[in-house]
């Protein structure tokens, strides 16, 4: 168990258990789900989870900034900024697939100080601080040591056209000619949190929101895991195209990306 957790931390975690409390009273029910405009989906949850979750923060820290994927963008002209998804994985969720969590981040001038996943229904409470080290149900946790024969990496889609595009051919390229196997969980959260706790080896990040990564890649980063940018040039927040591995192949995999994004003549 971590020891002296900072008032944001166990702040972010209460938010997240009573949150989660939320997700569990819906899951596998007869949701509505509906779609906005970029077509992804949005449920009664994800505005119950995210209305509780900015209450509970709001309580404690009134005066900082709030982004959440559902009400926008608070800005209280601080330094510090919460990073709210309230379901990251709504498809998973919506269709009874237990890979979702809720994701919250405190930012305190472009770092993540701050990070916690939660997925209420395996009982998955992720948590970390910056210089503190990552845990997983109080239990300290760690990037795994294989190398690429045996890894298994995800890849997840950016919103323009031509990064889904990349990403169809990374997964189609790279488990024949470089890593075990590629997988698609529907949750950039969960694949992040699994990296942490060794049970991936990589995550590609494509360009999603901040409210997606931001507590991931703290919990990477505190595992013992590293980032980069696509290109192997130092990663910062909030720079949403980039590598998390566990750090052992980790400049193969970026050469590789290098090379299948030459092959379409991408910047």
């Amino acid at each position: 168990m971590m020891e002296n957790k900072s008032r944001a931390l166990e702040v972010a975690i209460r938010a997240a258990q009573e949150a989660g409390k939320i997700l569990e009273k819906y899951f596998e029910t007869e949701i509505l789900k509906e779609f906005k405009e970029d077509k992804s989906l949005v449920t009664l949850a994800d505005r119950e989870s995210e209305e509780i979750i900015k209450k509970i923060i709001c309580e404690v820290y009134p005066n900082y900034c709030i982004l959440g994927e559902e009400t926008g963008y608070t800005n209280n002209k601080s330094d510090y900024t919460w990073h709210i998804d309230p379901i990251d994985g709504t498809r998973n969720f919506a269709n009874g697939l237990p890979f979702f969590a809720l994701s919250i981040a405190l930012e305190h001038k472009n770092k993540i100080i701050v990070g916690v996943v939660y997925n209420p229904i395996t009982r998955s409470l992720f948590y970390a601080e910056a210089g503190k080290g990552a845990y997983l149900n109080d239990k300290r946790i760690f990037v795994s040591k294989d190398g690429k024969d045996h890894a298994i990496i995800t890849v997840d889609p950016g919103k323009k056209d031509e990064d889904k595009k990349f990403r169809r051919v990374l997964q189609h390229n790279l488990p024949a000619t470089f890593v075990c196997s590629i997988r698609d969980l529907g949750s950039t959260a969960v694949e992040l949190a699994y990296v942490a706790r060794g049970g991936l080896e990589a995550n590609i990040q494509l360009g999603l929101e901040t409210y997606d990564f931001a507590a991931g890649t703290l919990l990477v980063q505190e595992a013992g895991g590293k980032i980069t940018k696509l290109d192997g040039s130092p990663w910062v927040f909030p720079e949403n195209k980039f590598i998390a591995s566990n750090g052992v192949f980790h400049d193969l995999l970026v050469a590789e990306v290098k090379k299948q994004k030459a092959k379409l003549n991408m910047d």
